[in-house]
């Protein structure tokens, strides 16, 4: 295989064939036979702004195809660019839609931007093969919106970025403590009262300093639906959040009869303005239920995707220990303790949604109290959560938080804004390996994929996001879909030399990421209160 010029995420097999480039011109048609249209239409879209080729039907001559093959993987594409075009073949429609991103790598950096630099500028694509396809099925990244709201044009964006790395699935973390962020028609006083704030926490929990301008904003149903489709068609699928029974003090503030009223004046809770681990829970009655179940019947109008996320992680019991309601459940349902609780919490909605052909997935808390029977698992403390999963027979995600929560800081030193836990170099993100190496080839296949996560306490605003996920997110799309060796054999020095190609794409693309010196001027945030932790992360 020659050296891959500098695609990333890296492909399977890459052959150079000869010296010569095929010359994209006003010649230049586009022909979609069926199942490819979508791409096609991106292709018109995006290659047409910056080249201002019009890129017409074409049936015969100078064009690039689009075609099925259904004899390769799913996801998988072949691209061939001869001196009459550029092929890209597909085992289905999303595998044409990778190989067309190939295409745009392989023009060059410019086809990352939204406009011409210069008219009537060459644009060729070498004479290649590219034959891929994905390790992992579930190739993720969750933005939490509920720390700090992220316009929807910022939303379009970060798909936009998703989809140039290849990644699959976007999770949408839409509620929390600090905020209520999707429109329910049954219930308005979610968006009404719960999607604003009227201060923040300016740094690490700990910190003495506050931003006293109110912080809010929500989706309404009609940008859920316009988010949706535009991940749909760049072949993404969006897993809403939704967090219970933990993680609920926005939605106990709009509806004070979901807490425990009968331990804290439940109608005294704001919408919390600081971070960290919230005492005040869901209270566990059938009311909060049918309340839940309200908001799901709303969201399964709008998210299509098999997985629902409803959170279960970072749920306090010291609430159900002093609540005789609380206490009256545990002792109506047979139930051992407060573990038990929460465990009925999650298998009420794992039975909820399975009812109507969806699929729980939660935080790996959720396997306190007894594993509800057709959940899946985020893995998030460490592996060991995903590992006991899938020796239990359960699908599970992996996304450790001490190698891909990437919130964490990227380097030592006092310069990286508001540094939190342990670093993680862009190399160390390169050398994550997502399947645990104790676990039998039967046990492995229940590793749907991985994901990195991106919680928002101390990103403010896009450029914060930008800087936190890039280039970490660039080496984490090849972990999520490249056959890598075991991390201590991957060639770092190789893929930094493609990451020098790369790093021009996200200028291109105008993303503010963190540059190999270290932050720029803007980018530091001197004085801001951080939670570093010092030493390796453990990797278990």
């Amino acid at each position: 295989m020659d050296a891959p010029a500098d695609l990333l995420p890296a492909p399977r097999r890459f052959t150079r064939d000869g010296d010569g480039a095929f010359e994209l011109d006003s010649r230049t048609g586009l022909t979609a036979a069926e199942g490819t249209e979508s791409t096609a239409r991106w292709l018109r879209a995006t290659l047409g702004q910056v080249t201002g080729l019009a890129l017409p039907p074409a049936d015969e001559g100078r064009a690039i195809r689009l075609s099925i093959d259904p004899s390769l993987p799913a996801e998988g594409y072949r691209l061939t660019a001869t001196a009459t075009g550029v092929d890209i073949v597909g085992g289905a429609p999303a595998g044409v839609f990778w190989g067309a991103q190939t295409l745009r790598q392989l023009l060059g950096p410019d086809a990352f931007r939204r406009a011409p630099l210069a008219a009537g500028r060459p644009w060729s694509v070498p004479h290649v093969t590219v034959e891929d396809a994905p390790r992992f099925g579930w190739r993720g990244a969750m933005l939490d919106v509920a720390r700090h709201f992220m316009p929807k044009d910022g939303v379009l964006r970060f798909i936009d970025l998703l989809a140039a790395h290849k990644l699959n699935v976007f999770h949408f973390h839409l509620s929390d403590d600090q905020g209520w962020r999707i429109e329910i028609e049954r219930y308005p006083k979610l968006t009404r009262d719960a999607s604003w704030r009227t201060r923040t926490k300016w740094g690490h929990r700990a910190s003495d300093l506050w931003d006293d301008t109110p912080h809010g904003g929500f989706y309404t149903q009609d940008d859920i639906r316009e988010i949706v489709a535009y991940a749909d068609a760049r072949h993404i699928a969006v897993v809403p959040e939704i967090d219970l029974p933990g993680h609920s003090q926005a939605a106990i503030h709009a509806y004070p009869e979901l807490g425990n009223t009968d331990v804290v004046d439940t109608a005294a809770l704001p919408v919390w303005d600081t971070w960290g681990v919230n005492p005040n829970v869901l209270a566990p009655t059938d009311a909060t239920l049918r309340f839940y179940e309200g908001v799901f019947e709303e969201l399964l109008g709008l998210f299509p995707s098999t997985f629902i996320h409803v959170g279960g992680d970072e749920c306090p019991k010291d609430q159900w220990r002093q609540s005789p309601t609380a206490q009256s459940r545990i002792r109506e349902l047979g139930l051992k303790d407060e573990d038990g609780l929460q465990s009925w919490f999650i298998r009420h909605f794992d039975t909820w949604l399975g009812e109507r052909g969806r699929r729980l997935i939660g935080w790996d808390e959720i396997l306190e109290g007894g594993l509800a029977p057709g959940a899946a698992v985020s893995s998030w403390r460490g592996y060991q959560g995903g590992i006991t999963a899938a020796r239990a027979g359960h699908d599970v995600v992996m996304c450790p938080e001490q190698q891909v929560y990437l919130d964490h800081r990227q380097a030592p030193g006092e310069d990286e804004p508001v540094p939190i836990g342990y670093v993680r170099t862009l190399e160390d993100v390169y050398r994550f390996e997502p399947v645990p190496p104790e676990l039998t080839a039967a046990e492995a296949r229940h590793v749907l994929g991985t994901q990195a996560n991106l919680w928002t306490e101390v990103m403010e605003n896009q450029q914060r996001v930008d800087y936190q996920a890039f280039p970490r997110l660039s080496a984490f799309s090849e972990v999520a879909w490249s056959e890598l060796p075991a991390p201590a054999e991957r060639d770092y020095t190789e893929f930094a030399r493609r990451m020098d190609g790369h790093y021009r794409r996200l200028d291109a693309l105008g993303v503010d990421y963190r540059r190999p010196g270290g932050p720029l001027p803007w980018q530091r945030r001197p004085g801001v209160l951080g939670r570093p932790i010092e030493g390796a992360p453990p990797n278990r």
